[in-house]
Protein backbone atom coordinates (compact mmCIF):
# COMPACT_ATOMS: atom_id res chain seq x y z
CA UNK A 1 0.00 0.00 0.00
CA UNK A 2 1.26 3.55 -0.70
CA UNK A 3 1.50 6.12 2.08
CA UNK A 4 0.32 9.72 2.15
CA UNK A 5 3.70 11.27 3.02
CA UNK A 6 4.78 13.44 6.01
CA UNK A 7 4.24 10.64 8.54
CA UNK A 8 6.36 8.52 10.87
CA UNK A 9 6.76 4.76 10.71
CA UNK A 10 8.69 1.90 12.28
CA UNK A 11 9.54 -1.32 10.44
CA UNK A 12 12.13 -4.09 10.33
CA UNK A 13 13.80 -3.11 7.06
CA UNK A 14 13.83 0.01 4.88
CA UNK A 15 14.40 -0.83 1.21
CA UNK A 16 15.56 2.02 -1.00
CA UNK A 17 14.49 1.25 -4.55
CA UNK A 18 11.37 -0.48 -5.88
CA UNK A 19 12.95 -2.10 -8.92
CA UNK A 20 12.80 -5.87 -9.48
CA UNK A 21 15.57 -6.59 -6.97
CA UNK A 22 13.99 -4.38 -4.31
CA UNK A 23 10.60 -6.01 -4.89
CA UNK A 24 12.04 -9.52 -4.60
CA UNK A 25 13.81 -8.45 -1.40
CA UNK A 26 10.37 -7.83 0.15
CA UNK A 27 9.52 -11.47 -0.52
CA UNK A 28 12.79 -12.88 0.82
CA UNK A 29 12.57 -10.74 3.97
CA UNK A 30 8.93 -11.69 4.38
CA UNK A 31 9.78 -15.39 4.35
CA UNK A 32 11.85 -14.71 7.48
CA UNK A 33 9.05 -12.74 9.13
CA UNK A 34 10.57 -9.31 8.50
CA UNK A 35 8.44 -6.33 7.48
CA UNK A 36 9.48 -3.79 4.84
CA UNK A 37 8.93 -0.18 3.88
CA UNK A 38 10.07 0.76 0.38
CA UNK A 39 11.11 4.24 -0.79
CA UNK A 40 11.32 5.11 -4.49
CA UNK A 41 11.48 8.41 -6.37
CA UNK A 42 9.28 7.08 -9.19
CA UNK A 43 5.49 7.04 -9.01
CA UNK A 44 5.16 3.28 -9.51
CA UNK A 45 7.04 0.04 -8.80
CA UNK A 46 9.43 -1.56 -11.27
CA UNK A 47 12.31 0.91 -11.35
CA UNK A 48 14.40 1.06 -14.51
CA UNK A 49 12.85 -2.18 -15.71
CA UNK A 50 9.30 -0.79 -15.88
CA UNK A 51 10.19 2.83 -16.60
CA UNK A 52 12.68 2.48 -19.45
CA UNK A 53 11.57 -0.72 -21.17
CA UNK A 54 8.11 -1.75 -19.95
CA UNK A 55 7.28 -3.58 -23.19
CA UNK A 56 10.77 -4.84 -24.06
CA UNK A 57 11.29 -8.59 -23.70
CA UNK A 58 13.62 -9.85 -20.96
CA UNK A 59 14.99 -13.28 -21.88
CA UNK A 60 17.12 -14.38 -18.91
CA UNK A 61 14.60 -14.70 -16.06
CA UNK A 62 14.63 -18.36 -14.95
CA UNK A 63 11.57 -20.38 -16.09
CA UNK A 64 10.25 -17.49 -18.20
CA UNK A 65 11.01 -17.82 -21.91
CA UNK A 66 10.10 -14.15 -22.36
CA UNK A 67 8.70 -11.49 -20.04
CA UNK A 68 8.38 -7.72 -20.33
CA UNK A 69 9.61 -5.30 -17.71
CA UNK A 70 6.03 -4.39 -16.83
CA UNK A 71 4.96 -8.03 -16.51
CA UNK A 72 7.94 -8.84 -14.31
CA UNK A 73 7.15 -5.88 -12.04
CA UNK A 74 3.51 -6.93 -11.74
CA UNK A 75 4.45 -10.52 -10.91
CA UNK A 76 6.96 -9.42 -8.27
CA UNK A 77 4.36 -7.12 -6.69
CA UNK A 78 1.91 -10.03 -6.53
CA UNK A 79 4.59 -12.24 -4.97
CA UNK A 80 5.38 -9.59 -2.34
CA UNK A 81 1.71 -8.78 -1.56
CA UNK A 82 1.20 -11.42 1.19
CA UNK A 83 3.82 -9.63 3.28
CA UNK A 84 1.99 -6.28 3.14
CA UNK A 85 4.86 -3.92 2.33
CA UNK A 86 4.33 -0.17 2.58
CA UNK A 87 5.48 1.88 -0.41
CA UNK A 88 6.55 5.52 -0.31
CA UNK A 89 6.51 6.50 -3.99
CA UNK A 90 7.64 9.82 -5.49
CA UNK A 91 9.96 10.36 -2.53
CA UNK A 92 13.74 10.49 -2.34
CA UNK A 93 15.61 8.95 0.58
CA UNK A 94 17.35 12.14 1.68
CA UNK A 95 18.73 12.03 5.24
CA UNK A 96 19.99 9.07 7.25
CA UNK A 97 21.14 9.08 10.86
CA UNK A 98 22.07 6.44 13.42
CA UNK A 99 20.03 6.56 16.62
CA UNK A 100 21.26 5.73 20.14
CA UNK A 101 19.15 2.58 20.00
CA UNK A 102 21.27 1.36 17.10
CA UNK A 103 18.41 1.79 14.65
CA UNK A 104 18.45 3.99 11.56
CA UNK A 105 16.24 7.00 11.04
CA UNK A 106 15.57 7.84 7.39
CA UNK A 107 13.84 11.05 6.25
CA UNK A 108 12.57 11.55 2.70
CA UNK A 109 12.41 14.82 0.82
CA UNK A 110 8.66 14.95 1.58
CA UNK A 111 9.30 14.68 5.33
CA UNK A 112 8.30 11.03 5.76
CA UNK A 113 10.24 9.52 8.69
CA UNK A 114 10.96 5.78 8.88
CA UNK A 115 12.88 4.01 11.63
CA UNK A 116 14.34 0.52 11.26
CA UNK A 117 17.32 -1.55 12.43
CA UNK A 118 18.30 -2.27 8.82
CA UNK A 119 18.71 -0.31 5.57
CA UNK A 120 18.85 -2.10 2.21
CA UNK A 121 20.02 -0.07 -0.78
CA UNK A 122 18.50 -1.57 -3.93
CA UNK A 123 18.58 1.55 -6.07
CA UNK A 124 20.15 0.12 -9.22
CA UNK A 125 22.54 2.73 -10.58
CA UNK A 126 21.13 5.41 -8.27
CA UNK A 127 18.07 7.61 -8.16
CA UNK A 128 16.14 8.46 -11.27
CA UNK A 129 16.34 12.21 -11.82
CA UNK A 130 14.32 14.16 -14.38
CA UNK A 131 15.97 15.35 -17.60
CA UNK A 132 15.44 19.09 -17.72
CA UNK A 133 14.73 21.13 -20.84
CA UNK A 134 17.47 23.55 -21.90
CA UNK A 135 15.52 26.77 -21.38
CA UNK A 136 16.44 30.14 -19.94
CA UNK A 137 14.90 31.12 -16.60
CA UNK A 138 14.20 27.45 -15.81
CA UNK A 139 15.26 27.64 -12.16
CA UNK A 140 13.07 30.70 -11.61
CA UNK A 141 9.94 28.63 -12.16
CA UNK A 142 11.01 25.21 -10.81
CA UNK A 143 8.94 23.89 -7.89
CA UNK A 144 6.73 26.98 -8.10
CA UNK A 145 4.85 26.60 -11.34
CA UNK A 146 7.14 24.19 -13.24
CA UNK A 147 7.34 20.58 -12.04
CA UNK A 148 8.83 17.26 -13.14
CA UNK A 149 6.40 14.98 -11.32
CA UNK A 150 2.95 15.00 -9.77
CA UNK A 151 3.20 14.59 -6.02
CA UNK A 152 -0.43 15.53 -5.30
CA UNK A 153 -3.13 15.87 -7.94
CA UNK A 154 -4.98 18.43 -5.83
CA UNK A 155 -2.09 20.83 -6.38
CA UNK A 156 -3.29 21.27 -9.96
CA UNK A 157 -7.04 21.40 -9.40
CA UNK A 158 -8.66 24.30 -11.24
CA UNK A 159 -5.43 25.34 -12.95
CA UNK A 160 -4.54 25.77 -16.59
CA UNK A 161 -1.94 23.04 -17.02
CA UNK A 162 0.54 22.46 -19.84
CA UNK A 163 2.21 19.05 -20.08
CA UNK A 164 5.35 18.65 -22.20
CA UNK A 165 6.50 15.25 -23.45
CA UNK A 166 5.50 12.30 -25.58
CA UNK A 167 6.07 9.22 -23.41
CA UNK A 168 4.02 7.21 -20.93
CA UNK A 169 4.40 9.67 -18.03
CA UNK A 170 3.23 12.66 -20.07
CA UNK A 171 0.27 10.82 -21.57
CA UNK A 172 -0.75 9.17 -18.28
CA UNK A 173 -0.94 12.54 -16.55
CA UNK A 174 -2.83 14.15 -19.43
CA UNK A 175 -5.50 11.48 -18.99
CA UNK A 176 -5.49 11.46 -15.17
CA UNK A 177 -5.25 15.19 -14.53
CA UNK A 178 -7.68 16.36 -17.21
CA UNK A 179 -10.81 15.83 -15.05
CA UNK A 180 -9.49 18.06 -12.24
CA UNK A 181 -7.87 20.94 -14.14
CA UNK A 182 -9.49 24.01 -15.68
CA UNK A 183 -7.57 23.61 -18.95
CA UNK A 184 -5.12 21.09 -20.36
CA UNK A 185 -2.54 21.45 -23.15
CA UNK A 186 -0.15 18.77 -24.36
CA UNK A 187 3.03 19.90 -26.11
CA UNK A 188 5.21 17.54 -28.15
CA UNK A 189 7.70 18.19 -30.90
CA UNK A 190 5.92 15.84 -33.33
CA UNK A 191 2.54 14.19 -33.73
CA UNK A 192 3.92 10.76 -32.81
CA UNK A 193 4.00 9.38 -29.28
CA UNK A 194 6.05 6.75 -27.47
CA UNK A 195 3.43 5.78 -24.89
CA UNK A 196 1.26 2.67 -24.72
CA UNK A 197 -1.30 2.69 -27.54
CA UNK A 198 -4.28 2.55 -25.22
CA UNK A 199 -3.14 5.76 -23.51
CA UNK A 200 -2.34 7.42 -26.85
CA UNK A 201 -5.89 6.60 -27.97
CA UNK A 202 -7.33 8.05 -24.75
CA UNK A 203 -5.37 11.25 -25.27
CA UNK A 204 -6.59 11.64 -28.87
CA UNK A 205 -10.17 11.06 -27.71
CA UNK A 206 -9.82 13.93 -25.23
CA UNK A 207 -8.38 16.13 -28.00
CA UNK A 208 -11.29 15.31 -30.31
CA UNK A 209 -13.74 16.09 -27.49
CA UNK A 210 -12.15 19.51 -27.02
CA UNK A 211 -10.95 18.67 -23.49
CA UNK A 212 -7.21 18.72 -24.35
CA UNK A 213 -5.38 21.11 -26.66
CA UNK A 214 -2.64 19.29 -28.59
CA UNK A 215 0.22 21.58 -29.59
CA UNK A 216 2.94 20.31 -31.95
CA UNK A 217 6.15 22.28 -31.61
CA UNK A 218 9.29 22.95 -29.58
CA UNK A 219 9.25 25.02 -26.40
CA UNK A 220 11.21 28.21 -27.05
CA UNK A 221 10.84 30.11 -23.79
CA UNK A 222 8.94 30.42 -20.52
CA UNK A 223 6.98 33.58 -19.76
CA UNK A 224 5.98 34.90 -16.35
CA UNK A 225 7.13 36.73 -13.24
CA UNK A 226 8.32 35.82 -9.75
CA UNK A 227 8.22 32.09 -10.44
CA UNK A 228 4.68 32.10 -11.76
CA UNK A 229 4.20 31.01 -15.36
CA UNK A 230 1.76 32.90 -17.56
CA UNK A 231 2.48 31.24 -20.89
CA UNK A 232 4.95 29.18 -22.88
CA UNK A 233 6.21 30.22 -26.30
CA UNK A 234 6.29 27.43 -28.89
CA UNK A 235 7.81 27.25 -32.35
CA UNK A 236 7.56 25.04 -35.41
CA UNK A 237 8.39 25.37 -39.10
CA UNK A 238 4.79 25.85 -40.22
CA UNK A 239 3.41 28.33 -37.67
CA UNK A 240 6.52 30.12 -36.50
CA UNK A 241 6.15 31.28 -32.88
CA UNK A 242 3.02 31.35 -30.74
CA UNK A 243 2.11 31.45 -27.05
CA UNK A 244 0.10 28.90 -25.08
CA UNK A 245 -1.35 30.21 -21.82
CA UNK A 246 -0.76 28.19 -18.65
CA UNK A 247 -0.25 28.74 -14.95
CA UNK A 248 1.41 25.37 -14.29
CA UNK A 249 3.70 23.22 -16.42
CA UNK A 250 4.72 19.57 -16.10
CA UNK A 251 7.82 18.54 -18.05
CA UNK A 252 8.30 14.84 -18.81
CA UNK A 253 11.45 14.52 -20.91
CA UNK A 254 12.66 11.23 -19.50
CA UNK A 255 14.93 10.28 -16.63
CA UNK A 256 18.63 9.98 -15.94
CA UNK A 257 20.46 8.14 -13.17
CA UNK A 258 22.33 9.92 -10.38
CA UNK A 259 23.70 8.58 -7.12
CA UNK A 260 21.83 11.23 -5.12
CA UNK A 261 22.00 11.66 -1.32
CA UNK A 262 23.33 8.11 -0.85
CA UNK A 263 26.73 9.53 -1.75
CA UNK A 264 26.66 11.49 1.53
CA UNK A 265 25.83 8.57 3.83
CA UNK A 266 29.40 7.62 4.63
CA UNK A 267 29.45 4.38 2.64
CA UNK A 268 32.62 3.28 0.90
CA UNK A 269 32.24 4.06 -2.79
CA UNK A 270 34.19 2.79 -5.78
CA UNK A 271 33.25 4.48 -9.04
CA UNK A 272 29.74 5.20 -7.69
CA UNK A 273 29.28 1.59 -6.60
CA UNK A 274 29.14 0.19 -3.06
CA UNK A 275 31.55 -2.66 -2.14
CA UNK A 276 29.85 -5.45 -0.19
CA UNK A 277 30.63 -8.75 1.47
CA UNK A 278 29.37 -11.64 -0.64
CA UNK A 279 28.46 -13.54 2.54
CA UNK A 280 25.40 -11.36 3.13
CA UNK A 281 25.84 -8.24 0.97
CA UNK A 282 26.47 -5.97 3.93
CA UNK A 283 28.40 -2.76 3.26
CA UNK A 284 31.29 -1.40 5.28
CA UNK A 285 28.67 0.23 7.53
CA UNK A 286 27.06 -2.31 9.88
CA UNK A 287 23.31 -2.54 9.35
CA UNK A 288 23.36 -1.19 5.80
CA UNK A 289 23.17 -3.71 2.96
CA UNK A 290 23.36 -3.18 -0.80
CA UNK A 291 21.98 -5.40 -3.56
CA UNK A 292 21.40 -5.05 -7.28
CA UNK A 293 23.34 -3.01 -9.81
CA UNK A 294 24.75 -0.59 -7.24
CA UNK A 295 26.68 -3.18 -5.24
CA UNK A 296 30.21 -4.22 -6.20
CA UNK A 297 32.20 -7.39 -5.53
CA UNK A 298 34.63 -9.60 -7.51
CA UNK A 299 32.83 -11.29 -10.40
CA UNK A 300 29.72 -9.12 -10.11
CA UNK A 301 27.32 -9.40 -13.06
CA UNK A 302 24.67 -6.70 -13.51
CA UNK A 303 21.80 -9.08 -14.08
CA UNK A 304 18.36 -9.20 -12.48
CA UNK A 305 18.85 -12.86 -11.61
CA UNK A 306 22.09 -11.97 -9.78
CA UNK A 307 20.11 -9.44 -7.75
CA UNK A 308 17.59 -12.13 -6.81
CA UNK A 309 20.42 -14.30 -5.43
CA UNK A 310 21.82 -11.29 -3.55
CA UNK A 311 18.37 -10.62 -2.04
CA UNK A 312 18.17 -14.09 -0.50
CA UNK A 313 21.55 -13.88 1.23
CA UNK A 314 20.92 -10.27 2.25
CA UNK A 315 17.67 -11.24 4.01
CA UNK A 316 19.53 -13.70 6.22
CA UNK A 317 22.04 -11.00 7.13
CA UNK A 318 19.22 -8.57 7.99
CA UNK A 319 17.53 -11.08 10.29
CA UNK A 320 20.32 -10.90 12.85
CA UNK A 321 19.89 -7.12 13.16
CA UNK A 322 16.09 -7.14 13.20
CA UNK A 323 15.76 -10.17 15.52
CA UNK A 324 19.00 -10.20 17.55
CA UNK A 325 17.53 -12.47 20.24
CA UNK A 326 16.08 -15.05 17.88
CA UNK A 327 17.69 -17.95 16.09
CA UNK A 328 17.26 -17.98 12.33
CA UNK A 329 15.55 -21.13 11.19
CA UNK A 330 16.09 -21.83 7.51
CA UNK A 331 13.15 -23.52 5.78
CA UNK A 332 12.36 -24.46 2.20
CA UNK A 333 9.15 -23.09 0.70
CA UNK A 334 8.39 -26.54 -0.72
CA UNK A 335 8.23 -28.20 2.69
CA UNK A 336 7.40 -25.48 5.25
CA UNK A 337 3.69 -25.35 6.02
CA UNK A 338 4.25 -22.10 7.94
CA UNK A 339 5.76 -20.37 4.90
CA UNK A 340 3.12 -21.80 2.59
CA UNK A 341 0.42 -20.42 4.88
CA UNK A 342 2.06 -16.99 4.83
CA UNK A 343 2.02 -16.77 1.07
CA UNK A 344 -1.33 -18.48 0.60
CA UNK A 345 0.17 -21.50 -1.11
CA UNK A 346 -0.80 -24.20 1.39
Amino acid sequence: MPDAGSQSYKTDVIIIGAGPVGLFAIFELGLLGLSSHVVDILDRPGGQCAELYPEKAILDIPSRLKITGQELSQDLMAQAAPFHPTFHFQQMAEKLEKLESGHWRLVTDLGTVIEAPVIVVAGGGGSFMPKKPKLERLEEFENKSLFYSVRKMEQFRGKNVLIAGGGDSALDWVVNLQPVVAGMSLVHRRNEFRGMQVTVDQMYSLVEAGKVSLQIGDILRLNGDNGQLKSVTLKNAEKGEWDVACDAMLAFYGLTMKLGPIADWGLNLEHNHVPVSTENFETSTPGIFCIGDMCAYPGKLKLILSGFHESALMAHGCFHYARPNQKLRFEHTTSSSAIQAKIGAS
